[in-house]
């Protein structure tokens, strides 16, 4: 059975830090590429940031570049997305997805293969 679990979503001030975690089972997850997406209220899911399978290509959103950074242990199973500087636009609900394709923020559509189930994030002005 495939899983994605994410955990370490919380309520955070503005200026924290916050680190997800996605933890994958059911598939091998070092031949997949991962990424997270976030969906705030009313608004639609949107990309975060992506890991290619080697951890080469790493994508940001213009939004989160330079504050939050994504990382792999393929041994562990576990993709990481460390969260710093956090702002109140930054609350959503945080999803882990895999693909056996690169996952871009420039592609038409959002899409992969398995998802997680999600892990809210808020964040207090």
């Amino acid at each position: 059975q495939v899983q994605l679990v994410e955990s370490g979503g919380r309520l955070v001030q503005a200026g924290g830090s916050l680190k997800l975690s996605c933890v994958a089972s059911g598939f091998s997850i070092s031949k997949y590429h991962m990424g997270w997406f976030r969906q705030a209220p009313g608004k639609e899911r949107e990309f975060v940031a992506s890991i290619t399978w080697s951890a080469e290509i790493i994508y940001y959103s213009d939004s989160v570049k330079g504050r939050f950074t994504i990382s792999r242990d393929n041994a562990k199973r576990t993709v990481f997305l460390q969260m710093n500087s956090l702002k109140p636009e930054d609350t959503a609900i945080y999803y882990c997805a895999a693909d056996d394709r690169p996952m871009s923020p420039r592609d038409s559509e959002i899409r992969a293969d398995y998802w997680g189930q999600g892990t809210q994030v808020t964040v207090s002005s």
